[in-house]
């Protein structure tokens, strides 16, 4: 017989916990955490660096430090019952309440319904086998995480000549902490023109230790057999193809992958849920809902955030959107205008806002590319509505612009509310 719950939350990282404990905080009373690893906390339990908490507790922690901010309150919560070691399969949406297919090794299979659903399952590296790199496969090409893992948790010290592809965050942070186990990070290539991580960890990691950047570059060769040789680097094109004559040999033994993040969304795409072509994550509303009622999404598996301090804000909405919507104090009307970005804005979340909502409303974006002395401006048709300058703005790092009740009361019949970038004016 399946086992009835107000509220699931998958995942139990700091997403996951903190949609849990803001829909307990609103009265939700019988809530599951499934999570798949065996411990609560997710990839922050290895993020042993600081930086974390600056934005949402004011101070600053390690990632450990952050999620056990989460965890003890969770742990303690007589209304949040947590599975660890347990895998979710399916989520299948019904009228009145949805179902959710897990499995573990003390239960076996669950069946389990609930009134809503918070989907918070992360997202994952992307591997080698997407980057068709030529070569051989040795040992010794890892991706930014798993290297992480190793030194942080394990104990391991997975190479001492170092070449890093890509200038994700955790590619950045690992040229630091693979420098202070006494590796040797000879460089870190980037195809793109400008770097993909935040600024300041381009500093604190890399300038502070004087770990060149090479901007435009990156691996067209792998060498070796059993243990990795070296790679070649070249540079790329306006079109990020290699420039024939600019290859070069790099002799190392360890090359880390930093080439960005991939929503672990196959759950959400196997509940028939809207995907956002250019986040990979669920189509969602100013609470986090999807199009599926009763079904929200949060965290890096709706879009890959830069920080967590954003993480665990937005997920307190899905937490409060769920719990108005278990408690039938949701809107049984909504009226959406949609949301877009132009003009060098490559995504909006959320991409529909409800236009009867009763408090600000933050839509974060993010740019295509690298923009100085620009102007952000969020228009309703020609209707400027709002709008912010910034000295820089860079694809590493999200921004976001208000709407107010106000003005989203005000907009006509057929309305969208879009972003846009306006460079030097």
């Amino acid at each position: 017989m399946a086992e009835n719950y107000e509220l699931i939350v998958v995942g139990g990282g700091p997403a996951g916990m903190a949609a849990a404990l803001e829909a307990e905080k609103d009265g939700v009373t019988k809530i599951l955490l499934l999570e798949r690893a065996e411990t609560l906390g997710g990839i922050l339990e290895q993020c042993i660096h600081t930086g974390f908490g600056l934005h949402y507790f004011g101070e600053e922690l390690s990632g450990p430090e952050y999620a056990d901010r989460f965890i003890v309150p969770t742990e303690q919560s007589s209304a949040i019952e947590v599975k660890l070691d347990t895998m979710v399969l399916e989520v299948t949406p019904g009228e009145n309440a949805h179902q959710v297919l897990a499995i573990n090794k003390t239960d076996g299979l669950l069946e389990l319904n609930a009134r809503a659903v918070i989907l918070a399952m992360g997202c994952r590296e992307r591997p080698r086998g997407a980057l068709n790199i030529a070569g051989t496969r040795p040992a010794g090409v890892l991706s930014a995480g798993t290297a992480q893992k190793y030194v942080n948790m394990d104990g391991y010290l997975p190479g001492k000549e170092v070449v890093i592809l890509g200038s994700g965050d955790i590619g950045l942070i690992m040229a630091r902490r693979m420098t202070f186990e006494g590796a040797h990070v000879k460089m870190v290539c980037e195809l793109m023109p400008y770097s993909s991580g935040l600024t300041r960890n381009i500093v604190q990691c890399l300038d502070d230790f004087d770990i060149p950047l090479k901007r435009s570059c990156t691996v067209v060769a792998i060498h070796g057999t059993e243990r990795l040789e070296g790679v070649t680097i070249a540079k790329v094109d306006k079109n990020r193809r290699p420039v024939p004559g600019t290859e070069a040999f790099v002799p190392c033994d360890l090359l880390l992958l930093s080439v960005g993040l991939i929503p672990e969304n196959e759950l959400t795409r196997g509940a028939g849920i809207e995907i956002d072509p250019v986040t990979a994550g669920a189509c969602v509303s100013q609470d986090r809902e999807t199009k599926i009622p009763g079904v929200f999404a949060c965290g890096n598996v709706l879009h890959v955030h830069d920080l967590v301090d954003y993480v665990t804000m937005e997920s307190q909405l899905a937490g409060a959107g769920a719990a108005a919507y278990i408690q039938d104090r949701a809107d049984k009307n909504p009226d959406y205008v949609g949301t877009h970005g132009k003009n060098g804005v490559r995504y909006v979340v959320p991409q529909r806002v409800n236009k009867h909502v009763t408090e600000n409303v933050k839509l974060y974006f993010r740019v295509g590319q690298v923009y100085k002395n620009a102007v952000a401006r969020l228009r309703a048709g020609e209707t400027v509505l709002t709008q912010r300058k910034r000295a820089r703005l860079a694809p590493g790092e999200m921004e976001d612009l208000t709407v107010t009740p106000e003005q989203l009361s005000l907009l006509p019949e057929g309305a969208e509310l879009t972003i846009e970038v306006a460079e030097g004016k």
